[in-house]
């Protein structure tokens, strides 16, 4: 079951599943795998939601399972 992470969790999550990052890309970061790109939320000290995470998620093609096993 997803829950809201930490940025610096969500960089680990997406490392681990193969991105490279984050790069400086004019209002947000991103990370990359192969020709995909993902942009990452700002860091505003809070949390990132259970909504922007699943979009995350979808973007990248993973199962939520798997995400949460990363």
């Amino acid at each position: 079951m997803l829950k809201p992470l930490s940025r610096r969790e969500l960089i680990r999550k997406l490392r681990r599943a193969g991105f490279t990052g984050p790069f400086s890309g004019g209002s947000h970061q991103y990370m990359t795998h192969d020709k995909l790109r993902i942009f990452i939320p700002n860091p505003h000290g809070a949390d990132i939601g259970v909504k922007i995470i699943k979009r995350i998620i979808v973007d990248v093609g993973i199962a939520e399972g798997e995400f949460d096993d990363l």
